[in-house]
């Protein structure tokens, strides 16, 4: 049996003012875990650096949606895959029909020089046939979407692209080291 008496036990109990400094050191120890742990938001890189229509759908459709979810997505644009977010450039992308099995026609005809044309003709019929999303769209949906989408500064010097040539909302003249920073911290680094 215990010999404590209700006076007792309520001066052995802690003030007031000791469970608030306890409350505070409480939440202290989970901030700090917080920010040791970090926000939980996930993080994506894609390097685009094809220009070619069946390349530049890819990085498009995983950035977008990886946005979708809630990740913090960058998708860094740079030699050839900067045509992607070139306004212009974006609209005629090939589909290069050499050296790619997939296509229904033989390579000797692909390797012929209407045969890049050939393809192109055809993936973007059936694109529109299927109602699947424009390249265009998918930059603006991604863009939208809260993907930072950069466009490689050496690039842009090297193919003569200045800023109001490509869509609204991409981030100019990023360098790789700018680059660099977001993929050290990615969960997911892609070289597209």
């Amino acid at each position: 049996m215990s010999t404590d008496t209700p006076e007792t036990a309520e001066a052995d109990a802690p003030s007031q003012a000791e469970l608030y400094e306890q409350i505070e050191e409480l939440e202290q120890e989970v901030a700090d875990l917080k920010s040791e742990v970090g926000d939980g938001q996930k993080k994506m890189t894609i390097i685009a650096t094809k220009g070619t229509l069946d390349m530049a759908y890819p990085p498009l459709i995983l950035a977008s949606t990886a946005a979708a979810f809630g990740w913090d997505v960058v998708v860094f644009h740079t030699f050839w895959g900067l045509d992607i977010l070139h306004e212009e450039k974006s609209k005629e992308l090939k589909l290069s029909a050499v050296g790619n099995p997939s296509l229904p026609m033989p390579n000797a005809l692909a390797a012929l020089p209407f045969g890049d044309a050939m393809a192109t003709k055809f993936m973007n019929k059936k694109i529109d046939e299927n109602g699947t999303a424009t390249i265009e769209e998918l930059v603006d949906l991604s863009i939208e979407s809260g993907v930072e989408m950069q466009a490689c500064q050496m690039t842009m010097e090297l193919m003569d692209y200045e800023a109001d040539e490509l869509y609204d909302g991409v981030v100019a003249d990023v360098g790789a080291a700018t680059a660099l920073e977001h993929m050290a911290d990615a969960d997911i680094q892609l070289l597209v």
